[in-house]
């Protein structure tokens, strides 16, 4: 029986795939490419450092003003750095330098959704150096884009701000599936060109290892385990008028405060063998709809332990959804990002969820986010992966990133609230209030600490309600507080990376039969973790 379902998982990502092809083949077979005059600026950056300079600032200045005349749809910025320091370090600091570079052109008016960015770390350098060299040429971003080329045959004057445009990069960090600071995806990613109908595929994933040591545990679980965290494969399509993303495999989730559900058994709990595909229709810069299984507009923290600083999702996570079956709709004014979506929640396949987030990049360093969402109707279901209050609730999150140099803060506040419900028992209404401080610190690329980071996670909550008033249980039991702190130091050199993490949560105000250990009644857990493996 086993393997039937895991053939059956098998041959529902095919029939994905192949289906998503044959969708994208005849979409964009219609769409004729017009010819095109290419255009490419060089940003320069600072040894390790991702600020723009002020002659930084004048070149992308240029190149949002000459894009906007052009009216082109479509700028990619590319970071890359000198070769001073580890794989996973320079990767990380590429991606900031790009994403200064972008919050620059959004600021100069571009649209954020017609900027795509990508990381080459220390690879594809201007200038070839030997490893640990500090050449000022291999810092920097380029900017490109394409506007119609001039109908006289006679080519335009070249602006002395641009340089001959180089080849198109054959290969860039995927932003899909989302990753935090301390691990980063692969830079250069597998890919199949299918031509120009079909275009590049990218074909990348995670193979990760769990080993957990806890000192109370919870009912059915065990103190000493080493288990597969991750067996995933990712294929997407991130161009053109038609895009999609499957993920299929297995995987963990392991969640603070909960006992480990073993990789034997979490896709069946939760999202199946096939946790996220869908497909996205582009039909410009600024607008999208994406249709299938999402991941949520809710919160902070991803779903799976490589996208996150720590391996354990947190506490706040425990009230948010995280994979939702359902429709969504993006737009981005300036540097506004917006997306809607009409969903099940808590994947419980009823699709009467609405969700929203609202994110605004300030500018290289600040962004500030807000998310909300709420059930409009009610759910009976209570399952493992939906529990009937979080899935009758409504949600309010607001988040704040603050990235300068090797560090970045996520501080975000939450609010939830389950209103009474006769049919479901809830005779009284229960609240929950929650704050979180994500943090990361990258060692320097050229220390003799190169490659190492050291991500951590403090965090709050309360609930109010009373057992005896019908109160739902959020957290250890009705009207319970808990908090927790997580420290998650984290090597990583080119697609290998390895970190240990220790937790601890405790309590107060819990009851009897809600809370941790073998009788759920003590107010405390702790527990080391170790996990190991490659994101390629």
């Amino acid at each position: 029986m086993k393997q039937l379902q895991k053939n059956a998982s098998v041959v529902v990502s095919c029939l994905w795939a192949s289906s998503l092809l044959v969708m994208s083949a005849a979409v964009q077979q219609a769409v004729a490419a017009d010819a095109t005059t290419p255009h490419t600026y060089q940003v320069f950056f600072d040894f390790n450092k991702s600020n723009l300079t002020t002659d930084a600032v004048a070149i992308v200045d240029q190149a949002a003003k000459d894009a906007a005349e052009g009216k082109t749809t479509h700028i990619e910025a590319t970071g890359y750095t000198d070769t001073v320091g580890s794989d996973a370090y320079n990767l990380r600091l590429s991606k900031r330098r790009a994403e200064a570079v972008l919050a620059e052109l959004v600021k100069q008016g571009i649209p954020a959704d017609e900027i795509a960015i990508f990381a080459k770390g220390k690879h594809d350098l201007l200038v070839a150096t030997k490893d640990g060299v500090k050449e000022p040429q291999n810092r920097r971003v380029s900017i490109a884009y394409e506007t119609p080329a001039p109908a006289a045959a006679a080519p335009a004057e070249e602006k002395p701000a641009e340089a001959a445009a180089p080849a198109a990069p054959t290969s860039a960090a995927m932003t899909t599936p989302a990753m935090s600071a301390s691990i980063a995806a692969n830079a250069t990613p597998m890919s199949f060109d299918l031509g120009s109908i079909l275009g590049k595929v990218y074909v990348t994933g995670a193979v990760t290892g769990i080993g957990i040591w806890q000192d109370k545990v919870n009912p059915g679980d065990r103190s000493i385990q080493a288990d597969l965290s991750n067996g995933q494969v990712f294929i997407q399509k991130t161009d053109g008028i038609l895009q999609y993303y499957v993920q299929a495999g297995a995987y963990t989730i392991p969640d603070l405060g909960a006992a480990y559900l073993p990789v034997g058994k979490a896709a069946s709990s939760t999202f199946g063998n096939l946790p996220m595909a869908y497909v996205k229709l582009a039909p410009t810069d600024t607008f999208s709809v994406e249709v299938g299984k999402l991941p949520t507009l809710i919160g902070a923290e991803y779903t799976f332990s490589f996208e996150n600083l720590n391996i354990e999702r947190g506490l706040l996570w425990n009230q948010e959804p995280a994979i939702s079956r359902g429709v969504q709709a993006n737009y981005t004014v300036g540097p506004v990002a917006l997306s809607v979506s009409l969903n099940d929640g808590l994947y419980s396949n009823r699709f009467n969820w609405v969700s929203g987030l609202a994110t605004w990049t300030i500018d290289s360093a600040n962004t500030l986010a807000v998310d909300a969402g709420a059930n409009l109707g009610h759910t009976g279901t209570n399952t493992y992966v939906t529990p009937a209050a979080q899935n009758n609730e409504a949600i309010f999150n607001v988040m704040y990133t603050y990235t300068s140099g090797p560090w970045t803060l996520n501080p975000y506040f939450q609010y939830t609230t389950v209103s009474t419900n006769q049919s479901l028992g809830f005779t009284q209404q229960a609240d929950s209030y929650g704050f979180a401080l994500l943090a990361n610190y990258a060692f320097d690329s050229g220390g003799t600490l190169a490659g190492l980071s050291l991500p951590a996670r403090v965090e709050y909550i309360s609930t109010s309600g009373s057992l005896s008033k019908g109160a739902p249980n959020l957290l250890f039991g009705p009207g319970s507080d808990a908090w927790s702190f997580t420290i998650t130091p984290t090597y990583q050199s080119n697609v290998f990376f390895a970190r240990g993490e220790f937790s601890y949560v405790t309590a107060s105000s819990t009851i009897p039969g809600f809370a941790l250990g073998p009788t759920l009644g003590s107010p405390s857990q702790t527990r080391l973790l170790l996990e190991t493996g490659i994101v390629f």
